[in-house]
């Protein structure tokens, strides 16, 4: 994966052979905290939505590298080599997490698939602006895809619990940001500052 600072992407990951990847509410809520700790020092999160099988992020990334000086926190927890970089932290986010998990379930082997996704979504080549899986079906014939895109994938990941018939409103699953988006929530991992300076407008049913 490589990050371009001042760009959007969509990260995501699922289970090896698509098992589970979280087993218990706290283990959304330990995730989110990884989240917290290893991406929101190099990114702006806009929409996040973690499912029992796999989960989206969708960030802006203002470094794609860190000094240890400006790492404090992550320095704290764990040895700090120079410079890290957002794919390395997404890395080493994913190994810790997949330990966790391991020692609760008593698993051994790979937890998530070998490669996460980034997909940049604020930078469209020619063949990939032409169309984009969304929760209502593919979306074609992008006529702006710089700002069009990061909408239609904002929408999609929100979208995804209904998608897959966990829930019949998006807001009604708990583990993403719609319930954010929607006031319903005060959320504190996504920067919605960021997000209506971007054009990103939260649509789904409250």
């Amino acid at each position: 994966m490589n990050f371009e600072r001042n760009h959007i992407y969509h990260i995501y990951n699922r289970g090896n052979n698509s098992q589970p990847i979280f087993f218990s509410r706290g283990n959304y809520l330990f995730f989110l905290k990884k989240i917290h700790d290893y991406l929101q020092p190099y990114t702006d999160v806009l929409a996040w939505c973690l499912m029992p099988t796999h989960f989206h992020l969708m960030v802006y990334v203002n470094t794609s590298e860190m000094t240890q000086a400006s790492m404090d926190r992550m320095a704290r927890s764990e040895n700090f080599p120079t410079t890290r970089t957002l794919n390395q932290s997404i890395g080493i986010m994913l190994r810790s997490y997949t330990r966790a998990i391991q020692i609760q379930e008593g698993m051994t082997g790979s937890l998530f698939q070998k490669q996460t996704k980034a997909m940049c979504i604020s930078q469209i080549n020619e063949f990939s602006r032409n169309w984009y899986n969304t929760a209502t079906g593919t979306q074609f014939n992008l006529t702006f895809p710089e700002k069009e895109y990061p909408q239609i994938c904002f929408n999609y990941i929100h979208g995804n619990p209904t998608k897959d018939g966990l829930v019949e409103q998006e807001t009604f699953w708990e583990i993403s940001s719609a319930r954010d988006y929607a006031e319903l929530r005060d959320g504190k991992l996504i920067n919605k500052k960021r997000a209506t300076e971007l054009g990103l407008i939260y649509g789904g049913l409250h």
